[in-house]
Formats: C-alpha cells, sequence, structure tokens
C-alpha cells in the first residue's frame, strides 16, 4: 500500500516506522520545517508505568506495552535513556487512599515491581522527601525524545520510507482508487491515510470531505508550564504528588543531565501559547514545597511550556485514547489518532502496531 501519515511527531513517526517495516511505501507530510516540533517537543520526556489510567483503557495497554517496547528500542538503537524509578506521594494523610487507588490500578494494569512504603522508607530513598507515604515505581524512566524521533526517523527511510517537510495538508478526498490529499499545493493519491497531526488532527479531520463532523471530537487545550531549578539536583528519582484535576500534579522530573525539572501545571487555554508566566513561580514554588520543603528561594527559573490536546475539559472525567479506524467510521484506508497527549511518548511503539493492525491487518506484523 502507498500510505499518507500526517504529523512528523513522535506517533506519527513510529506510525510511519511500523508501516513502512511491514513493507508498505510510507510519506510523512509534515508542516513544519523539522521533526517533533510541536506535542513532541515540550514534554517531560518521562517513560511512564502506566498504572494511572483505568484498566482496559487504550492508555493503559499502550502504556504498560509501550514502556518495556520503548526501553528495549532505546536499548538497540542507542538512544539515551535511563530507568531512574519514581515515588509519588501522599505528603498528608488524606492522600493515602489516592495512591493506594493507583497502586491497585497499576497491578491490574500488569505494571511490575509497585510498592506501598511509609514515609520512613521513601526518605531512605530521597532524603529532602517530606511524605506520609509513596508509591514506588521502579520501571519509571526519563528519554531523550528528540534522540528517538530521529531513530525513528532513521528506521523509516531505511526502509524506504521519507519525510516531507514544510508539506502542509490542505484538501483530503475519498475516490475510487483511495485517497486524493493536496500536500504543499501538490494532489497526490494514497491507498491509506494515518492523521497523527497532534494539535492538528481535528483541524485535519474537517478537511476530509464528506467524513462527519459529528464524529469528530471536540478538542480542549490544557496549557503545561515547566520551571528549572538552578542549584545541585536535590533527588535522585522522579518525585509525584496525588494527581490533580486535568493532569499528574506539579512533579520533580530529572533530564538526563540530572538537573531538576518542574511541571507542568494545568491551565486551560483556548489558544496555543507557550509563554511560560515568571508569576506562576509562586503556585509551583507552594505545591513543590508539600513534597521539598526545603526548597530553597529564588531558584526556580521559567522553561517552557506544552500544550495538552485534551477531548474532556475541566470537571469532565478524562478521556482514552481515541483511535478511530475504519471499524469506526467505515471509511477504509483513514485513521484518525484524537487526543493522544499523556502517556503518549511512552505509549508511542505500542500505539503504532495498534494503528497498523487497523489499517492493513496484525497478518503483516514484524518485531519491532
Amino acid at each position: 500500500m502507498e500510505i499518507l501519515v500526517v504529523g512528523a511527531g513522535i506517533v506519527g513517526l513510529a506510525v510511519a516506522r511500523a508501516l513502512a517495516i511491514r513493507g508498505h511505501a510510507v510519506v510523512v507530510a509534515e508542516s513544519e520545517a523539522s521533526i517533533g516540533t510541536g506535542i513532541s517537543a515540550r514534554n517531560s520526556e518521562v517513560i511512564h508505568g502506566g498504572m494511572y489510567y483505568p484498566p482496559g483503557s487504550l492508555r493503559a495497554r499502550h502504556c504498560v506495552a509501550g514502556a518495556a517496547m520503548l526501553m528495549a528500542f532505546c536499548e538497540s538503537h542507542g538512544v539515551p535513556y535511563r530507568r531512574s524509578g519514581k515515588l509519588i506521594v501522599a505528603t498528608d494523610e488524606s492522600e493515602r487512599a489516592a495512591i493506594a487507588t493507583i497502586r491497585d490500578r497499576g497491578d491490574a494494569n500488569g505494571v511490575p515491581g509497585l510498592a506501598l512504603i511509609d514515609g520512613a522508607e521513601a526518605r531512605v530513598l530521597e532524603p529532602n522527601l517530606a511524605c506520609v507515604a509513596a508509591l514506588h515505581a521502579p520501571g519509571t524512566g526519563i528519554v531523550d525524545s528528540h534522540a528517538m524521533m530521529l531513530a525513528l526517523q532513521g528506521d523509516l527511510e531505511d526502509a524506504g520510507g521519507a519525510v516531507a517537510f514544510n508539506s502542509p495538508v490542505t484538501r483530503i478526498l475519498r475516490i475510487p482508487e483511495g485517497w486524493r490529499v493536496t500536500v504543499a499545493g501538490e494532489d497526490l493519491v494514497f491507498d491509506a491515510v494515518i492523521n497523527a497531526a497532534g494539535l492538528g488532527a481535528q483541524a485535519l479531520a474537517h478537511r476530509v470531505e464528506g467524513y462527519p463532523k459529528v464524529q469528530i471530537p471536540r478538542q480542549v487545550l490544557a496549557k503545561g508550564s515547566y520551571f528549572g531549578c538552578t542549584g545541585r539536583p536535590a533527588f535522585s528519582r522522579l518525585i509525584y504528588p496525588a494527581p490533580v484535576e486535568g493532569g499528574l500534579g506539579i512533579h520533580l522530573t530529572l533530564d538526563l543531565a540530572g538537573r531538576m525539572r518542574f511541571g507542568p501545571d494545568v491551565e486551560w487555554v483556548d489558544r496555543l501559547d507557550y509563554g511560560v508566566d515568571p508569576a506562576r513561580a509562586q503556585a509551583f514554588a507552594q505545591a513543590i514545597r508539600r513534597y521539598w520543603p526545603g526548597l530553597p528561594d529564588g531558584v526556580l527559573t521559567p522553561d517552557y511550556a506544552g500544550i495538552r490536546p485534551k477531548l474532556t475539559g475541566p470537571g469532565e472525567p478524562a478521556a482514552d485514547f481515541r483511535i478511530d479506524g475504519p471499524a469506526e467510521h467505515g471509511f477504509s484506508g483513514l485513521v484518525h489518532l484524537f487526543g493522544i497527549e499523556s502517556p503518549g511518548l511512552t505509549s508511542s511503539l505500542s500505539l503504532a502496531e495498534d494503528v497498523a493492525d487497523r489499517l492493513v491487518g496484525a497478518e503483516s506484523r514484524h518485531p519491532v
């Protein structure tokens, strides 16, 4: 098959790679001048374990499977990553039940190695930590997401695929031969189209002529800001508070050089704005000091922000990933990926196999 994947973020590249390895002719259309400039460039680079998500959900299934696949991929491709481990902390007695629920979900999802520990045990692992209890998740890690995307692109190109940059898709039309797609002003015909456009997924779906608008979910934007931290790292593991509405709370992550950064928070917005308001540092410091009372004054510095493409808004239950293929909408050779936010990075390789299976069947699956 000749297949067009729209979007060269980590999910689009993973999908394109999976299809190319199966022997299909694959082109990725990317509207920007390089890979991974959207959601994939503005996240915490955490390899999630899969303990937050309802059992049986796409998020749970793909996060758990994807984490194992991602680490194996990093090992085989020389992509920098570290299995640092994570502590999800209860900073007072009222949060014990929340982290116990996360443990139960993780056990149901098959997340290995989860253990509830008390505050004293947590401080043995992280002496600067303040908590009454914690959930230890040793399988969590961090990854160089850009290096991973370059490796995915390399595999895609080795398998005969290509990425076309500065190539926006403005029209998609069903024709007897497949799909006529206007890419960078030129009409091309493909057997199949994969919408992996991230923040632009809904807009792209609206460009599919004749596609039922009622089947396109609304998009809700949740901005998350990050702050860096000057000085020596005070922790060796990732530290997460109990989750909050719309996100996992202002957590401490480490990059591969050991530098600490905090975020993201949740700010519901109606447009793409990646500026970080320095005034948010005060709220960050207040949240951080619940689990790190020793945070010095004046060490938080604005870093970067990302936008989550959510399918539900404030006060609504978090939506699952949404993969709309021929079985869902009845259009052969078309797959939409909606609401692929966290844990999209972790899930990318598993999501890619799922999309390829829905499009061309599991019989053509190859080892990752």
